[in-house]
């Protein structure tokens, strides 16, 4: 018998000072059974370094959302399409290899990757290469010890507060708090 999915939700209010958007996001998470709290963390923390480009890219008439992610291989974790279905941003977390972010280029306008784990200076020595040659691709590193304090704030049931200033996230729960500088690679 095959498990389910383990279904998380999540009440964010985002101020990103960055970049002058300010909004509430209403957020079902689908918890593959082979997903950590930690990654499933990083996938939400992904989703509001992005959100404004809903704004940005789509003048706020688009959709941002969580993909199927570990679920399907060819699916991201996050997404921004516009009203058109046209897939504006594919967001990927993890350390897929090159030729999954070269499909995912294909298939979107641009592609953000965050990658995290004690290994991902190790997987980035070896692709990075391949990967800076892929135009559409950014790729991030979230610090590992960030990682660590996202998954003590992991709950079926969140209300989290995001604030992003000078590059900065910096997300809160009754919980505690973790504060989230992504290094860019790309």
């Amino acid at each position: 018998m095959a498990l389910k999915s383990t279904i998380f939700k999540a009440q964010l209010q985002l101020a990103d000072i960055d970049h002058g958007c300010y909004a509430d996001h209403s957020l079902t998470l689908a918890r593959h059974p082979s997903e950590t709290d930690e990654r499933m963390m990083v996938r939400l923390v992904a989703l509001a370094l992005q959100a404004h480009q809903l704004a940005d890219v789509c003048g706020g008439d688009g959709t941002l959302a969580f993909g199927a992610g570990l679920s399907d291989p060819d699916s991201p974790d996050a997404l921004l399409t516009d009203f058109t279905g046209r897939i504006r941003l594919w967001i990927e977390v993890g350390q897929p290899d090159d030729k999954a972010l070269a499909k995912a280029s294909s298939k979107a306008d641009a592609v953000v990757l965050y990658t995290f784990g004690p290994a991902a200076e190790v997987w980035w020595k070896g692709l990075e290469s391949k990967i800076t040659r892929l135009d559409k691709v950014q790729v991030w590193r979230v610090p590992h010890a960030a990682v660590a304090e996202l998954g003590a704030l992991a709950e079926r049931s969140m209300q989290l507060q995001a604030t992003i200033q000078e590059g900065a996230l910096m997300l809160s729960s009754a919980r505690g708090s973790a504060q989230i500088e992504p290094i860019r690679w790309k």
